[in-house]
């Protein structure tokens, strides 16, 4: 691929892409426009075209806040990751600015087309991405409250599918789940982070445990959404041990990648229990998905 082209497609994290398309499908789960019907069948529903519209839109709006971020934060990359995009001289910052900005005009456009509640989230999301990325997210204090906040307006953004919120409590897992990513990113660059790694763990068992209550209270297929929730609780806690043992940048940046995709295996816990086991299987293709292009571009 070409330089260039490679540049600007890094500065939209694609390997993060399939995780804010999986926010949705839960979101869609959730809204109940899955019952009831199989995965083969929902493609040729009412309801397909709206849900695939709401996806691109969660992925645009998703690429517009970090490329925006890496647009505020350019000087600061030109000392702690001169090889990015900006900082390096591959994508002018001003070229950065506009696609950053395109990709959330978009990501609006395209929850517009739904309807007027989908809408009115998604301008509420950009919103608070351009906070987060302007403002936040120079406050240790604030910066990971605002980055859960947008990641719950994801997943609201999916169950305003029908233009009713229903069940919307459940923005409330993803908003503590990635306050505890957040704080786990803090040690990246440096390592020395053993402390919010603690509180990190703390936070995931939280959120292991709002599911397990989540998936009994709904009562539909307890042991599907039970061996995914299993496997979601294995691949947050086996990198984060290793980054409290050993805490070192690489070990830090394992457990943010690991918590970042694991965001899908999370997603399928939730689509399975409001849906059934296929769509849950449905929703961890996105896993590969995201894991081979975080072969290709850096997740962080």
């Amino acid at each position: 691929m070409n330089k260039k082209l490679l540049a600007y497609a890094q500065l939209a994290r694609p390997a993060n892409l399939p995780t804010a398309a999986a926010d949705i499908l839960a979101g869609a789960a959730i809204a109940g426009v899955f019952s009831g019907v199989n995965p083969i069948d929902f493609l040729r529903s009412i309801w397909a075209v709206d849900v695939l519209c709401l996806a691109l839109s969660s992925v645009c709006l998703y690429a517009g806040g970090v490329i925006l971020n890496d647009v505020f934060d350019h000087e600061v990359d030109k000392l702690e990751r001169p090889e990015r995009p900006i900082p390096s001289g591959v994508v002018p910052v001003e070229f950065a600015a506009i696609y950053g900005c395109m990709a959330l005009f978009f990501g609006v456009l395209l929850a517009f087309a739904v309807g007027p509640l989908s809408g009115l989230i998604s301008v509420v999301l950009a919103v608070a991405v351009v906070l987060y990325d302007a403002v936040s997210n120079q406050y240790a204090r604030w910066s990971p409250v605002n980055m859960g906040i947008c990641r719950g307006l994801n997943l609201l953004l999916g169950i305003s599918v029908t233009g009713v919120l229903v069940n919307y409590w459940l923005v409330l897992i993803p908003v503590v789940y990635i306050y505890a990513i957040t704080l786990i990113s803090r040690g990246e660059v440096h390592g020395d982070n053993k402390r919010h790694i603690a509180l990190a763990g703390g936070l995931y068992a939280t959120v292991l445990v709002a599911l397990l209550v989540a998936t009994l209270a709904r009562g539909g297929e307890v042991w599907g959404s039970l061996l995914f929730l299993a496997t979601f609780g294995m691949l947050i806690f086996r990198p984060l041990a290793e980054a409290y043992r050993n805490n070192s940048p690489a070990n830090i940046k394992a457990a943010v990648m690991a918590g970042v995709q694991s965001l899908i295996v999370m997603d399928a816990v939730i689509t399975t229990s409001y849906a059934s086991w296929a769509y849950g299987l449905v929703v961890l293709c996105l896993l590969g998905l995201s894991k081979f292009l975080s072969r290709i571009f850096a997740v962080t």
